[in-house]
């Protein structure tokens, strides 16, 4: 494998409009804001990356101005210069900067793109070449699709038929105290035979188990992080009481943490952000793990541009992810992307995987640009002190 030299790091910050706002239990954010990192090598190549995030600590603890903080003034010292062999170098290099996994993503996967430009293979392939010599990755993915809370639930009722109509065979729907049981029933009642998940971002604590056993009636393929964002302890006192397979999202950041996750049986399926564990190189870790203990995993998302939703299809299709990942196509956030070609769903409820080296998509700069001043234009630098 050729190795690089990391001669310039940019960074882009950004805000989109959605198509469709995705409301939670802890909010929802009327724009898409994200940092992407472009990588420029001694040999000519760029590469890509995204540091998703939103502007509030609300999904963790980083922001998009604590991640352009900690990346401009720390991470980027720490590599302008180096010549690295291979991308699962750069957690070693940025090991003096402890947390701050936002951050640390969404340069090392810049890196992942660069590299696998460098040696003439699409990223895909690239991560295959991490693992076990079996590992194959797929040319298509299947995905899901994921529903915020809305107004109502013939709004909520309407819009998962807009979804399946669409072709998505697996419906996720987020879930808080108050709308929870009635939903899944009226769901349940409409549509019987669907694939259906709800995700709690963390909305419950251990004195809602009775109420949260009643969602057991309901079939679901899984329930995510219905405790603390923090916890693993009391998720398992929680599963041991659930006939339905707990999905642990937030609580998991290093291979380690769902080591001890499944120990403790705090859940039985993982979501698997790479950038909510620092990077790609922690997620193979993960990948492994999960295929060691035969784990079921699924890739979730951040509401990525397509730079980042095309690096999370990439590695959804390594043979480890054996559930539909949260990578919808691109007509679900934005019109237009700044990346082209667009994600389109096809057949099965799936997505292509770029064939072009490294992430295979193109940045528009122009439509980079735009959405660079729509975030000064919206969050105009105010001094700290």
């Amino acid at each position: 494998m050729k190795s690089v030299t990391i001669q310039d790091i940019k960074l882009h910050v950004l805000a989109m409009p959605l198509v469709e706002l995705l409301k939670t239990s802890f909010g929802a954010e009327p724009q898409k804001s994200a940092i992407i990192v472009e990588v420029l090598s001694s040999e000519g190549l760029t590469g890509w990356g995204e540091t998703a995030l939103k502007t509030k600590p609300s999904y963790g603890s980083e922001t998009i101005l604590t991640a352009l903080h900690i990346t401009r003034d720390f991470l980027i010292p720490s590599l302008l210069g180096k010549t690295i062999a291979s991308p699962t170098e750069v957690p070693e290099l940025l090991r003096a900067v402890r947390g701050n996994h936002h951050a640390r993503a969404g340069l090392e996967a810049a890196l992942w793109d660069l590299m696998a430009k460098a040696n003439g293979m699409r990223l895909a392939d690239y991560f295959a070449c991490h693992l076990p010599a079996q590992a194959r990755p797929r040319d298509d993915v299947q995905v899901g699709v994921s529903i915020g809370i809305q107004e109502s639930l013939d709004a909520q009722l309407t819009l998962i038929q807009k979804r399946l109509d669409e072709g998505y065979q697996r419906i996720k729907l987020k879930i808080a105290p108050g709308w929870d049981l009635e939903l899944a029933s009226a769901v349940r009642g409409r549509f019987p035979d669907i694939t259906l998940m709800l995700d709690a971002n963390s909305a419950y604590t251990l004195k809602d188990i009775e109420h949260l056993k009643q969602l057991d009636q309901f079939g679901l393929l899984m329930i995510e992080q219905p405790l603390a964002y923090d916890d693993i302890y009391e998720h398992s006192l929680l599963q041991a009481q659930l006939r339905t397979p707990i999905c642990l999202d937030e609580s998991i950041y290093s291979a380690q943490d769902w080591r001890i996750a499944l120990e403790l049986g705090a859940g039985k399926i993982l979501n698997l952000k790479p950038t909510r564990v620092g990077g790609y190189s922690e997620s193979l870790k993960i990948h492994q793990l999960c295929v060691e203990t035969n784990t079921p995993l699924w890739i979730g998302g951040m509401l990525e541009t397509g730079v980042g939703r095309a690096a999370n299809l990439a590695f959804a299709s390594l043979p480890g992810v054996t559930l539909p990942s949260d990578i919808s196509a691109t007509d679900r956030y934005f019109d237009p992307d700044i990346a082209e070609p667009p994600f389109v769903l096809g057949a099965g409820s799936s997505l292509k995987v770029p064939s072009g080296p490294g992430i295979g998509v193109d940045v528009q700069r122009d439509r980079l640009e735009e959405a660079c001043a729509r975030w000064r234009e919206i969050n105009p630098f105010k001094p700290l002190f």
